[in-house]
């Protein structure tokens, strides 16, 4: 699979969730990653600084550089998808700003993941909204301190029903909200190729139709949410496409692991070259 001049991020949440947090790090850059991107890392909106030290150090002893964090998300694997728009919990996600933004700011990343929040069956969706935005305009401005992004992006509706922002127009429209309200620019699109793909929306098009606004790729394949490869998507046409945008951001690969790295990494030629 020719990727052209890509660069790939490993996920350190998702290929390497079988290790201990702080082993990830050293784990992807065995493999032959030189940059990583994470969910939120800590037990907490406001962790200890020893935590904090010990995840900057691992990353630094490994040679990885974070590329990408998410704030404050909840419980992913329970079913949460983000806190900002959620009333009663979207104060833990406001705890955690300060966080990433400094761990940002230590780490040299760039890209700050905002998910948005389940529709709520007890909350008005207007409310709900404005919540979101307030949170996120929060965020942004504290992003921007240090140059950072904050990033929004779509997740499928199979695996999220009740989660708002289900399709890259949606997903860009908040963006814009928040640049508006935020009076930045530093608010766009997280585009992951595997919720596009899952919802069955047409991915040459939206690229295409969204290319100034992508500011982060993920990927995994559908169905089961594997490498590149594995499944339908059209990933050869997809890298070239995104590769002759001129796009010079990474690739965070966010795709479920066999254990088996020959497996996982043999699509990949830039990575297998240095291994």
């Amino acid at each position: 699979m020719n990727t052209g001049t890509l660069k790939f991020a490993a996920n350190l949440s998702m290929l390497y969730g079988h290790l201990s947090l702080l082993e990830r790090p050293a784990a992807a850059a065995a493999a032959g990653f030189e940059a990583a991107e994470i969910w939120w890392p800590f037990d907490s909106p406001a962790p200890d600084d020893r935590d904090v030290d010990a995840l900057a150090g691992a990353l630094s002893d490994a040679g990885l550089q974070l590329v990408a964090m998410n704030f404050l998300e909840g419980d992913m694997r329970a079913g949460d998808r983000g806190l900002l728009s959620v009333p009663g919990r979207a104060d833990r996600f406001r705890d955690s700003i300060d966080t990433a933004v400094a761990f940002a700011d230590r780490t040299g990343c760039r890209v700050l993941n905002a998910l948005y929040g389940n529709r709520q069956p007890d909350a008005d969706d207007g409310a709900q909204d404005e919540l979101a935005l307030e949170n996120l305009v929060l965020a942004a401005r504290a992003a921007n301190q240090v140059g950072a992004s904050v990033v929004l992006e779509t997740i499928s509706r199979q695996e999220a029903p009740n989660y708002p922002l289900s399709n890259a127009d949606a997903t860009v429209a908040m963006a814009d909200r928040v640049n508006e309200a935020s009076g930045l620019s530093n608010t766009g699109f997280l585009c992951d190729l595997y919720h596009h793909g899952r919802n069955g929306e047409d991915i040459p098009a939206l690229l295409q139709r969204h290319e100034k606004r992508i500011v982060h790729f993920q990927i995994a394949d559908t169905p089961g949410r594997g490498r590149p490869g594995s499944g339908v998507l059209d990933y050869p046409d997809y890298f070239a496409r995104i590769d002759a945008s001129g796009y010079d951001g990474w690739i965070g690969l966010e795709y479920e692991p066999t254990r088996n790295q020959a497996v996982d990494f043999d699509w990949l030629p830039s990575l297998t070259a240095r291994t």
